[in-house]
């Protein structure tokens, strides 16, 4: 099996982690900034990211529903839980853990494929992905440089910010996730020591390649997407900092 997609994957999933994390807590700081106001800051933090968090929401809701889950009323109003701000909510009734997983797997799910799909239809990274296949690097750049110049490319860049920065699973969606994860690695530990182990690679290597060079498109997509609205932030925060006299510490 050819680990390169799989690094490559791996490598785009922790530079979103962390380019997530300061995104949301310098947005916050923005916000602080301009308003000096914790309560009205809140709001208008959750603003940028209210297609992302409208998304994030609908997304639990439809499997929730999908998966037989009672779930009450929707919410996007951002408040504080406890040290944190939650963009959004939606009650769902408590199930088992595989249902459970899954609810809280599907903003994940779903935003992906929604950053794919602009990626597929409004900056053509199939044809980079296929260039990038092929080791052609002058192919990569022109791709690269054809996302510039894609019909509402700024706006369709905000929308994967915006999609990107809150699709990944919060606490609360990752919490019925270690007895899956268990019982999904002991299933692989029993097929690798019963002999079957090279042969289900061997049948998934094709596929589960293609799957991670997608999914390593999408990360690499939207840390590209990222990059101009954090420097956007990070310029305002240092202006506001100068206008205002005084400037955000932010807590590890």
């Amino acid at each position: 099996m050819n680990w390169a997609p799989f690094l490559w994957l791996a490598a785009t999933l922790g530079l979103l982690l962390l380019i997530e994390r300061w995104i949301h807590r310098h947005l916050q700081g923005v916000m602080l900034l301009l308003t000096i106001d914790p309560e009205m800051a809140m709001v208008l933090y959750a603003l940028p990211l209210l297609p992302g968090i409208v998304l994030h929401e609908l997304s639990h809701a439809i499997m929730a529903i999908l998966l037989g889950a009672r779930i009450g009323r929707i919410s996007i109003r951002p408040k504080l839980a406890g040290q944190r701000v939650q963009l959004g909510f939606v009650p769902v009734e408590k199930t088992d853990p595989i249902r459970a997983s899954l609810i809280g797997l599907a903003p994940l799910l779903v935003g992906s494929g929604a950053i794919l799909l602009i990626g597929y239809l409004v900056f053509d990274i199939g044809t980079v992905r296929a260039a990038l296949v092929a080791g052609d690097w002058t192919s990569v750049l022109a791709g690269l440089e054809g996302m510039l110049k894609a019909s509402d490319a700024w706006i369709w860049a905000y929308l994967i910010f915006a999609v990107g920065n809150t699709m990944l699973p919060s606490r609360a969606d990752r919490q019925a996730w270690l007895p899956v994860i268990l019982f999904l690695l002991l299933a692989l530990a029993l097929v690798w020591v019963t002999g079957f182990g090279p042969v289900f690679l061997s049948n998934l290597s094709e596929p589960l390649t293609v799957a991670l060079h997608w999914l390593a498109m999408m990360g690499t997509l939207t840390l590209i997407a990222d990059l101009p609205f954090a420097l956007a932030i990070a310029l305002a925060e240092k202006l506001l900092e100068r206008l205002r006299g005084y400037r955000v510490e932010y807590q590890e």
